[in-house]
Formats: C-alpha cells, sequence, structure tokens
C-alpha cells in the first residue's frame, strides 16, 4: 500500500527565511513553495514541508536524516558550505563528528537554524 506513495517529512520552524537559507543555501535542496501552510522543499525526489509555529521546543533526537554512500565526502562538502557538525563526547572522531557503531554503522548530527536535530549516516 504505501510502496507506492512517496514520504513526506515535516519540521518545524520560526522563521521561513532563516529555515529557507539553511535548507536551500546549506543542504541545497530545492525551494517549491511558500504558502499559508509551509515552506516546501525537494531534495532527490523527497519533499520536507516545513511549518512555522510561534513558539517551539526541538526534539532531543534525530527527527529527519539521510542515508548516504559515502559519509565522510558529504561530511566534508557540507561543512564546506558552512554546516557544523555536532561533537558529542562519545564520538571518537573529533575532527569530522562522525560516530562508527560497533557494527561499522557511521552516523554524524548537525542542527538546523531552528535547533532541529538532523543526521547523515552510511550504513554496511
Amino acid at each position: 500500500m504505501l510502496a507506492a506513495g512517496k514520504m513526506v517529512g515535516f519540521v518545524h520552524t520560526t522563521d521561513y527565511d532563516q529555515a529557507r537559507g539553511f535548507y536551500e543555501g546549506k543542504l541545497g535542496m530545492e525551494f517549491i513553495d511558500l504558502n499559508p501552510f509551509a515552506l516546501v522543499m525537494r531534495l532527490a525526489g523527497n519533499t520536507v514541508r516545513i511549518s512555522k509555529v510561534d513558539t517551539f521546543a526541538p526534539q532531543q533526537g534525530t527527527i529527519l536524516g539521510w542515508e548516504v554512500s559515502s559519509i565522510e565526502t558529504v561530511v566534508k562538502g557540507l561543512m564546506e558550505r558552512g554546516v557544523v557538525f555536532e561533537r558529542y563526547a562519545f564520538v571518537e572522531d573529533k575532527e569530522l563528528g562522525i560516530w562508527t557503531a560497533p557494527g561499522g554503522d557511521k552516523v554524524a548530527w548537525f542542527k538546523d537554524p531552528d535547533g532541529n536535530v538532523l543526521s547523515l549516516s552510511e550504513h554496511h
């Protein structure tokens, strides 16, 4: 049933201009629309609807992520665009902030301007 549909992500913001600058300018997403309900962005066929709220407290965990084939390459590319990756104490890679799980999967986390936690992951 759901396999025929496309997944849509939902994110909250307090500032459409700031959110668009980040998602479009730093992450390279395509601007689709700004309407009374959401700022709509797209990347590789995936849509993210960014809804404006008056007050907002971000979730403590990851709300949106991308699975990539070479996490080191993507992290470096996003860093060149001004994305700042989180440096958690349990992450041994202090240069790029990439955590390697015991099974070999890799994850790196970063935040959008509203403090939403986003991630990149490379799975084996």
